[in-house]
């Protein structure tokens, strides 16, 4: 499958300003990375991925519709999942955006 084009450009248009974005294909997706850290990715699977607080990962999952990304049959904490029926409007999507910007920007470049 490949990643949702309508998505990534609603994305996009929530980070067009950020300093040091960058845009790239991996995982069958389109990542937004910043700093070179992917904060966000239309995914290749459907919905997005974003990158979050390793340990708010299983806080984020009990109160949320996200889920852990799992790659090769392991689960990825500090990675996860929404689907897209759970982002279907701004406010849902621009809040898992700024949480996976606002995590990048605290990481080195």
């Amino acid at each position: 499958m490949a990643y949702d084009e309508e998505l990534a450009g609603r994305i996009r248009e929530l980070v067009v300003d950020e300093p040091a974005l960058t845009e790239k294909k991996m995982f069958g997706g389109l990542a937004f990375l910043v700093g070179g850290n992917m904060a966000v990715a239309a995914s290749g699977q459907g919905g997005l991925m974003v990158r979050v607080d390793p340990a708010e990962s299983d806080a984020l999952v009990d109160s949320s519709a996200a889920r852990l990304v799992v790659m090769r049959g392991r689960e990825m904490p500090g990675w996860l999942r929404v689907d897209p029926e759970h982002l279907r409007t701004k406010k849902e999507l621009e809040a898992w955006v700024t949480r996976g910007v606002s995590l990048d920007r605290t990481l080195p470049a």
